[in-house]
């Protein structure tokens, strides 16, 4: 059923429901913000469990690791545009509390499971919850602001997105530390319920869309269609952009994604119209969100490599050392919609979208004899980049969009992050791939190319912000 209560679906120029006002909405941002942390979280937690599985008692091989991983990476990427739209329909509380039930489910089957087969099943399914979880906390978390505070609901979302990472890498490491595995999903589901629980008491509801689209057609289309292109990015690197799984799956990414944009230009109720992007700040919107996460995954996919090998840091130590990454977005996050109202959207888009470009210019120039601190100040003009943009771009994405449409808004954002970071890694894989030299040679070679690929989309993005004079009050 819908959710229907006292609180209604936030309209364009109306007010927020009086109870989502001062500590009431902070609370529900917070809780938000654990919300989204908690699913992201376990993406990069996972990493630090494959030495431990490899020596369990599954013995998986090396290509049921790679599944093991990437299992939850594409089922969470695949369906945030449909979970955002089912959000809604049915109301971004009801949503979420379904997806935090469906994580917290996958998690315990994977803590369960006699065999590999179950673990990435299990993988897979809380891969699900958490393709629920992010698009209805940002929903809710703009929903229940104020006006005058939705900006800053954005920001503190974003920065949570990024302290995710951090939070990945240390409370993982720490369980592993003491417990098998098992024990990173046994703590991470009690953690999902007890969420579940503070969301159902804690959230006010909004009224979803008793209109809004199911279209089961084109979901299908965009959900087989993004997995086989995922697909096709994630096992890239490591099978050859010639192998034939690639080239089977780009051929069935193109066939399906084509489909579903000829059935949405066709059906009079389509899951998301693609004449939406005919709107300027759209497009730059979902650009450059997937521009920055390609950048700071370019990153993500050799930091941890370079710190342990190249460095010889401890997994810990190494975890500990992407910190200013996660203290950077985070205090710049909050500081963006200050700047941007005071000099305008677009400028702090461009300023974030250079620092991100010349840091990794500046990487390029790192070796195994490069000391920590200027490794750090480089890390920090990254975060500082993603701070400072990251806001005003999803903001851009949920502005163009009707106020009850924010679900769908908040899965572009989610989707656009999960490609981009394919991107990146993909990019970053296959340059160091096919570069002869050792692994820091191979790293400055991807930064490099990592750097110009996000200056030519950061380029079009900001070229893209032009104040548009069209609404999308008109698209479906």
């Amino acid at each position: 059923m819908p959710d229907t209560a006292s609180d209604t679906a936030l309209q364009p120029g109306t007010a927020t429901p009086r109870s989502s006002h001062g500590p009431r909405h902070a609370t529900v941002l917070g809780l938000m913000s654990a919300c989204v942390m908690l699913a992201v979280a376990l993406v990069a937690a996972v990493n630090l469990a494959l030495p431990k599985l490899s020596s369990g008692d599954l013995h998986p091989t090396s290509a049921q690791l790679l599944w093991i991983v990437d299992s939850y990476v594409l089922v969470f990427a695949g369906l945030l545009i449909p979970a955002g739209a089912l959000g809604d329909r049915r109301g971004p509380k009801g949503a979420l509390l379904a997806g935090l039930a469906v994580f917290a489910a996958g998690c315990l089957l994977a803590a369960l499971a006699p065999n590999v087969a179950v673990l990435i099943a299990g993988r897979a399914l809380a891969g699900a919850g958490a393709a629920l979880v992010m698009p209805a906390s940002l929903s809710l978390a703009v929903r229940t602001a104020p006006p005058e505070r939705r900006a800053h609901a954005v920001a503190v979302w974003t920065g949570a997105t990024g302290a995710a990472g951090l939070l990945g890498n240390l409370g993982g490491g720490l369980v592993l530390q003491y417990l098998p595995w098992q024990g990173l999903f046994w703590v991470t589901a009690p953690a999902a319920l007890l969420l579940l629980a503070l969301t159902a008491r804690l959230t006010p509801r909004t009224a979803g869309a008793p209109a809004g689209p199911a279209d089961p057609l084109g979901t299908a289309l965009l959900v087989l269609g993004s997995l086989a292109l995922l697909t096709a990015l994630i096992e890239g690197p490591g099978h050859g952009w010639g192998s034939p799984l690639v080239l089977v799956s780009f051929a069935l990414a193109a066939l399906l994604l084509g489909a579903f944009v000829g059935h949405g230009l066709r059906s009079a109720r389509p899951l998301v119209d693609p004449r939406l992007f005919l709107a300027r700040p759209l497009r730059a919107g979902v650009l450059g969100i997937g521009a920055t996460f390609f950048g700071l995954f370019a990153l993500f996919f050799v930091n941890a490599q370079y710190l342990q090998y190249a460095k010889g840091y401890s997994p810990a130590v190494a975890g500990l050392a992407v910190g200013p990454v996660a203290v950077g977005m985070l205090v710049f996050s909050r500081l963006s919609p200050r700047l941007s109202r005071r000099f305008g959207a677009r400028p702090m888009v461009a300023t974030g979208l250079a620092s991100l470009t010349v840091g990794l210019g500046l990487l390029s120039l790192v070796d195994g004899s490069t000391p920590y601190l200027p490794y750090a100040a480089v890390l920090l003009v990254m975060a500082v980049g993603m701070g400072l943009s990251m806001p005003p771009l999803s903001l851009s994405v949920l502005s163009a969009l009707p106020a009850d449409r924010a679900g769908l808004g908040s899965g572009l954002n989610g989707a656009a992050r999960e490609f981009g970071s394919a991107l990146g890694v993909a990019a970053m894989g296959t340059v160091m791939a096919s570069h002869t030299g050792g692994f820091t040679e191979g790293m400055a070679a991807g930064f490099r190319v990592a750097a110009v690929v996000l200056a030519v989309l950061g380029t079009v993005t900001v070229a893209w912000l032009r104040p548009d004079p069209r609404s999308t009050a008109g698209h479906r």
